[in-house]
Protein backbone atom coordinates (compact mmCIF):
# COMPACT_ATOMS: atom_id res chain seq x y z
CA UNK A 1 0.00 0.00 0.00
CA UNK A 2 0.58 4.05 -0.17
CA UNK A 3 3.24 4.64 2.70
CA UNK A 4 1.87 8.27 2.46
CA UNK A 5 -1.39 7.65 3.23
CA UNK A 6 -1.57 8.75 7.01
CA UNK A 7 -4.62 8.93 9.05
CA UNK A 8 -5.51 10.60 12.22
CA UNK A 9 -8.20 10.10 14.97
CA UNK A 10 -8.73 13.23 16.36
CA UNK A 11 -5.09 13.95 17.25
CA UNK A 12 -4.77 10.55 19.41
CA UNK A 13 -1.99 8.89 19.28
CA UNK A 14 -1.83 5.22 18.36
CA UNK A 15 -2.54 2.94 20.71
CA UNK A 16 -3.92 5.56 23.11
CA UNK A 17 -6.80 5.01 25.19
CA UNK A 18 -10.31 6.26 23.65
CA UNK A 19 -11.73 9.38 25.83
CA UNK A 20 -15.14 8.32 27.14
CA UNK A 21 -16.93 11.34 24.67
CA UNK A 22 -16.17 8.41 22.26
CA UNK A 23 -17.46 5.27 24.20
CA UNK A 24 -20.70 3.68 23.39
CA UNK A 25 -23.96 5.00 26.05
CA UNK A 26 -25.51 0.75 26.40
CA UNK A 27 -24.47 -2.41 27.11
CA UNK A 28 -22.73 -0.86 30.61
CA UNK A 29 -21.31 2.15 29.29
CA UNK A 30 -22.28 5.54 29.44
CA UNK A 31 -19.69 7.24 27.37
CA UNK A 32 -21.03 9.98 25.18
CA UNK A 33 -21.18 7.68 21.68
CA UNK A 34 -19.10 11.01 19.72
CA UNK A 35 -17.90 9.60 16.89
CA UNK A 36 -14.00 11.43 16.82
CA UNK A 37 -12.63 13.35 14.32
CA UNK A 38 -10.54 12.21 11.74
CA UNK A 39 -8.40 13.66 9.03
CA UNK A 40 -5.59 11.75 6.50
CA UNK A 41 -3.66 12.63 3.53
CA UNK A 42 -0.84 11.49 1.27
CA UNK A 43 -4.13 9.31 -0.40
CA UNK A 44 -2.73 8.08 -4.20
CA UNK A 45 -3.53 10.57 -6.89
CA UNK A 46 -5.98 7.78 -8.98
CA UNK A 47 -8.31 7.65 -5.14
CA UNK A 48 -11.74 8.54 -6.35
CA UNK A 49 -13.63 7.57 -3.07
CA UNK A 50 -12.97 6.84 0.20
CA UNK A 51 -14.57 4.79 3.53
CA UNK A 52 -14.12 4.49 6.91
CA UNK A 53 -14.42 1.91 9.06
CA UNK A 54 -13.82 1.25 12.39
CA UNK A 55 -13.71 -2.44 13.61
CA UNK A 56 -12.71 -4.04 16.65
CA UNK A 57 -10.92 -7.79 16.11
CA UNK A 58 -11.29 -8.88 20.42
CA UNK A 59 -14.80 -8.85 20.59
CA UNK A 60 -15.99 -12.37 21.76
CA UNK A 61 -17.99 -12.97 18.64
CA UNK A 62 -15.64 -15.36 16.46
CA UNK A 63 -15.78 -12.49 13.73
CA UNK A 64 -15.09 -9.41 15.52
CA UNK A 65 -17.17 -6.26 15.55
CA UNK A 66 -17.95 -3.40 13.14
CA UNK A 67 -18.35 -0.49 14.96
CA UNK A 68 -18.72 2.32 12.14
CA UNK A 69 -18.62 1.82 8.32
CA UNK A 70 -18.67 4.79 6.12
CA UNK A 71 -18.38 4.86 2.09
CA UNK A 72 -19.06 6.51 -0.87
CA UNK A 73 -16.97 9.87 0.69
CA UNK A 74 -16.12 12.16 -2.25
CA UNK A 75 -12.39 11.95 -3.43
CA UNK A 76 -11.90 15.52 -2.02
CA UNK A 77 -12.58 14.95 1.51
CA UNK A 78 -9.76 14.81 3.76
CA UNK A 79 -11.75 14.92 7.37
CA UNK A 80 -14.69 14.25 8.75
CA UNK A 81 -15.89 16.40 11.92
CA UNK A 82 -16.58 14.89 15.51
CA UNK A 83 -19.99 13.55 15.77
CA UNK A 84 -20.39 12.87 12.13
CA UNK A 85 -21.35 9.38 12.91
CA UNK A 86 -24.78 10.53 14.02
CA UNK A 87 -25.10 11.34 10.02
CA UNK A 88 -25.42 14.73 10.25
CA UNK A 89 -21.57 16.36 9.34
CA UNK A 90 -20.79 13.77 6.45
CA UNK A 91 -19.65 14.83 2.99
CA UNK A 92 -23.11 14.45 0.20
CA UNK A 93 -23.42 10.94 -0.77
CA UNK A 94 -21.41 9.31 1.70
CA UNK A 95 -23.54 6.21 3.20
CA UNK A 96 -23.52 4.66 6.60
CA UNK A 97 -24.16 1.18 6.75
CA UNK A 98 -25.21 -1.61 9.22
CA UNK A 99 -22.89 -2.28 12.08
CA UNK A 100 -22.83 -5.13 14.69
CA UNK A 101 -25.05 -2.70 17.11
CA UNK A 102 -27.72 -3.45 14.43
CA UNK A 103 -27.89 -0.53 12.96
CA UNK A 104 -26.29 2.80 10.59
CA UNK A 105 -23.89 5.21 12.34
CA UNK A 106 -21.17 4.90 14.85
CA UNK A 107 -21.06 2.48 18.05
CA UNK A 108 -18.76 3.17 20.15
CA UNK A 109 -16.49 1.06 22.12
CA UNK A 110 -17.76 -1.24 25.10
CA UNK A 111 -15.76 -4.40 25.67
CA UNK A 112 -17.15 -6.54 28.11
CA UNK A 113 -16.16 -5.77 31.50
CA UNK A 114 -12.69 -6.56 32.57
CA UNK A 115 -11.01 -6.71 29.23
CA UNK A 116 -9.09 -4.09 26.89
CA UNK A 117 -10.16 -4.33 23.22
CA UNK A 118 -7.97 -2.92 20.16
CA UNK A 119 -10.22 -0.72 17.39
CA UNK A 120 -8.93 -0.35 14.39
CA UNK A 121 -9.98 2.68 12.86
CA UNK A 122 -9.25 2.26 8.68
CA UNK A 123 -9.07 5.14 5.99
CA UNK A 124 -9.43 3.27 2.48
CA UNK A 125 -8.23 4.79 -0.87
CA UNK A 126 -10.73 3.77 -3.28
CA UNK A 127 -10.68 2.97 -7.36
CA UNK A 128 -14.12 3.35 -7.72
CA UNK A 129 -16.65 6.52 -7.20
CA UNK A 130 -18.90 4.86 -5.42
CA UNK A 131 -20.12 1.06 -3.79
CA UNK A 132 -23.53 -0.22 -5.02
CA UNK A 133 -24.57 -0.77 -1.84
CA UNK A 134 -26.94 1.43 0.64
CA UNK A 135 -27.00 1.30 4.22
CA UNK A 136 -28.52 -2.12 4.55
CA UNK A 137 -25.44 -3.59 3.73
CA UNK A 138 -23.70 -5.56 6.32
CA UNK A 139 -19.65 -4.55 7.64
CA UNK A 140 -18.96 -7.83 6.39
CA UNK A 141 -20.30 -7.38 2.99
CA UNK A 142 -19.13 -3.48 3.04
CA UNK A 143 -15.75 -5.27 3.65
CA UNK A 144 -15.72 -7.98 0.61
CA UNK A 145 -16.09 -4.38 -1.80
CA UNK A 146 -13.10 -2.80 0.05
CA UNK A 147 -11.39 -5.62 -0.92
CA UNK A 148 -12.02 -4.97 -4.44
CA UNK A 149 -11.81 -1.79 -4.27
CA UNK A 150 -9.04 -0.64 -2.03
CA UNK A 151 -5.99 0.51 -3.69
CA UNK A 152 -4.31 2.25 -0.44
CA UNK A 153 -5.09 2.44 3.11
CA UNK A 154 -4.26 3.71 6.64
CA UNK A 155 -4.91 3.13 10.20
CA UNK A 156 -5.02 3.79 13.72
CA UNK A 157 -5.19 1.32 16.48
CA UNK A 158 -6.78 2.51 19.60
CA UNK A 159 -7.60 0.78 22.63
CA UNK A 160 -10.64 1.08 25.54
CA UNK A 161 -11.05 -1.78 28.75
CA UNK A 162 -13.64 -1.28 31.40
Amino acid sequence: MTADFRLKVDELEPNATIPEKYVFNDFGCSGANHSPALSWSGAPKDTKSFAITVYDPDAPTGSGWWHWVVFNIPASTTKIPEGSGGATNLPSGAVQSMTDFGKPGYGGPCPPPGQTHRYIFTAHALKTDKLDLDESASGAMVGFFLGQNTIAKASVTLRYGR
